[in-house]
């Protein structure tokens, strides 16, 4: 966007430049918001960005994690917090484990506890220890920072013009917001006087609405950033410290002529809080579409700086574009600021980041959920090691035997040759599939 317009920075074609082609080309209508960038599709935009080395380092590894807490997810929902190995066969290809379900559970033996079962037959897995204790303690947590959700929350919902936002869009990012798995109930539920949840008879379309606005907790994030940088005298007389963000471009990025002051110039670039609402505002310039982007860049700003750490998939802020009004591709706001955001595609997911939040891999300022979800990511790391099949314990109980070892392999070789994983010839595992499903 800088580089073409002024507001980009990477080079390539502007959200606000797009605006303008369909006013150039005399679209009578009304202004149109959608992304339009030439013959540059956006798989093409997506690969044109510049690596950043130490986020796709990172990301190689959080893939791996995020494979793993899908199982768990799956493997706590049970009451007894085990599952068969055929089961979890039945579900390698939704849950895209890109190997066979028991190699899989063997690549994670810190996590998982592989045994028989004989009074069920079969071959079953569990959490370990460890991993138990890193849930329960992610949980307490949660649960001991209630205040903190809770002002999460409003801050969330007061972005929103009409002070609500849909029940589903929370559920998408529970996890990265800090959320309980339980806080309809534990948060919404239980505090009438902050939030209102309006059921919808079809369940789709539940709302969550905030009681009261609170014009304290209507700083930004950047704001309080921006007040610790520079004195009170240079926020009062100079733009660049009243409205500018922290920018880190990634190693290798090529300043081009005239990039400097093309940032300078947005760094000066007045735009609304993104607690203020603008929702009646209609742009009849180029300077009101470059204030609404740059104000669209600064909610995406806030958003990342609520969560737990500073990073979320594409895909599940995105369900709340709609409700904070902001009319512009977000995957495209990221790319075309790659001095605050930092947008990775590993694992076939597009995740994007707080640049200023990270420093060389890890949180400048850590949480104690992020910690504790760090030492899981650290038993993903280490696979194998310190494990021995045959003579080492695992998790407190003796270790899976050589025979043990063997009717594995040979359950996940029966599996891999079987044409369809929904046929199983113990009833137990047809009740287990049963329950699931109803779950």
């Amino acid at each position: 966007m800088l580089m073409r317009m002024g507001y980009c920075f990477n080079g390539s074609c502007s959200s606000v430049q797009r605006i303008l082609c369909y006013m150039n080309r005399g679209w009578k209508s009304g202004l149109r918001w959608e992304s339009w960038r030439g013959k540059t599709t956006s798989a093409q935009y997506v690969e044109q960005r510049v690596r950043d080395p130490t986020f796709e380092k990172y990301m190689e590894k959080h893939k791996k994690l995020i494979k793993v807490v899908k199982v768990q997810t799956i493997l706590l929902g049970r009451k007894d917090k085990t599952l068969s190995l055929h089961y979890l066969t039945r579900l390698q290809y939704k849950l895209r484990l890109r190997v066979g379900a028991a190699s899989f559970l063997r690549k994670y033996p810190h996590i998982f506890h592989v045994y028989k079962r004989p009074a069920r037959g079969g071959t079953w897995f569990r959490p370990t220890h460890t991993a138990m204790d890193l849930v329960n303690a992610e949980d307490k947590a949660i649960k001991d920072s209630e205040s903190l959700v809770i002002e999460r929350l409003k801050k969330l919902l007061m972005i929103s013009p009409t002070g609500a936002l849909p029940l589903k869009a929370f559920l998408k990012a529970y996890r990265e917001l800090g959320l309980p798995d339980d806080f309809e109930d534990s948060i919404l539920k239980k505090n009438p006087q902050f939030f209102r949840w309006t059921k919808d008879p079809g369940g789709d379309n539940d709302m969550v609405e905030l009681v009261s606005r609170e014009p304290s907790l209507a700083v930004a994030a950047v704001d309080k950033w921006r007040n610790a940088e520079y004195p009170r005298e240079k926020l009062e007389s100079e733009r660049e410290a009243r409205f500018g963000f922290k920018l880190q471009f990634p190693p290798g990025f090529k300043i081009k002529k005239g990039f400097r002051d093309k940032v300078k110039t947005w760094q000066k670039l007045p735009y609304w809080s993104p607690y203020e609402d603008v929702s009646t505002f209609k742009p009849r310039s180029i300077g009101g579409f470059k204030r609404l982007e740059k104000r669209a860049v600064g909610i995406l700003h806030e958003f990342l700086s609520l969560t737990v750490e500073k990073m979320v998939e594409v895909e599940q802020i995105s369900h709340f574009r709609k409700p904070f009004n902001i009319k512009l591709n977000i995957r495209d706001l990221f790319l075309d600021h790659t001095g605050i955001f930092y947008l990775s595609t590993k694992g076939k997911v597009h995740t994007v980041f707080l640049r200023e939040a990270y420093h060389r891999g890890n949180l400048i300022e850590p949480n104690l959920v992020y910690v504790i979800r760090r030492k899981l990511l650290d038993l993903v790391v280490l696979g194998r090691h310190g494990m021995d099949l045959q003579s080492q314990k695992l998790d407190g109980r003796r270790a899976i035997s050589t025979d043990e070892a063997s009717g594995i392999e040979k359950v996940e070789e029966e599996s891999n040759q079987s044409e369809s994983w929904e046929t199983c010839s113990d009833s137990s595992h047809d009740e287990e599939g049963e329950q699931w499903d109803q779950e």
